[in-house]
């Protein structure tokens, strides 16, 4: 526990330094150029003939800064998780594991714990970190200390609550981009709702052009930030209930593979 903290520390830090580098370079060379080229065209076209519709183009949909940094934290908050949805999936892979070898019927009595611990102690120090080899072993000690079994199975119970909680407060970082995204589609909308009334006094003169150019700035940032905000909302769902099936799976494991075969004599 105490390494993988540090280690998705730095992950998520690389991780937004090259959304920021891949979503800029993206900008800087495909979508604002092509964006540009877009609306000369069309600037020319509606000279050319006043009745010209134009077509919306995805390149300058997302043109803007705040479509930008939309992007930046969706890429930031997918690799986030990912890499918590990689980790779950090795958790899970534990449950597939036969850590207390024993037959039907029979029990496990306090003297006998040290020797079931020993196969988990001699785990590789990433998998003994992990959710289930850490409760099984702090419940083979407990019943080796206490040989009381209803003792065993509170801690346990205890250890997987605290565990959901911990998955869950880690959400938050997230959560917060999830809530972010919207809020910066709105800073465009006010942004661009400001240079339209900055442009009001064109459109009396007959040239809507500008005005209608920073309405498009406005709304074409929160409908970029809404789409985000939905997909990433729902992967966030996704990986919060792939956490809460691993934990309720994990202490099912411990329940049948341990707690019930203990005998306090």
């Amino acid at each position: 526990m105490k390494k993988r903290m540090p280690t998705e520390f730095v992950f998520s830090l690389f991780a937004l330094l090259i959304s920021v580098i891949f979503v800029h370079s993206i900008y800087l060379t495909v979508i604002r150029p092509n964006a540009d080229a877009i609306i000369l065209e069309q600037h020319a076209a509606m000279e050319i003939e006043p009745d010209y519709i134009a077509e919306r183009s995805l390149f300058v949909i997302v043109r803007d800064f705040e479509q930008e940094a939309c992007f930046i934290l969706m890429l930031w908050a997918f690799s986030m998780l990912g890499y918590k949805g990689w980790a779950a999936s090795l958790e899970g892979k534990l449950l597939l594991q036969e850590f207390i070898p024993i037959a039907e019927g029979m029990k496990i009595l306090p003297e006998d714990t040290r020797e079931y611990a020993r196969a988990i102690q001699g785990l590789p120090d990433d998998e003994r970190r992990m959710l289930l080899p850490r409760v099984l072993l702090s419940a083979l000690g407990r019943f080796g200390a206490t040989r009381n079994v209803q003792d065993v199975a509170s801690s346990s119970h205890t250890s997987f609550v605290t565990e959901a909680e911990r998955l869950e407060s880690e959400l938050s970082m997230i959560r917060y981009i999830a809530w972010a995204i919207p809020s910066i589609g709105f800073i465009g909308t006010v942004r661009g709702i400001g240079e339209a009334l900055g442009q009001a006094h064109r459109a009396v003169e007959g040239d809507i052009s500008g005005v209608t150019e920073s309405l498009g700035v406005a709304f074409n940032s929160t409908f970029i930030a809404l789409v985000i905000s939905i997909v990433l909302m729902f992967l966030v769902h996704q990986l919060q209930l792939n956490q809460e099936r691993l934990v309720f799976d994990s202490e099912n494991y411990v329940d049948e593979h341990l707690i019930r075969h203990m005998q306090s004599s």
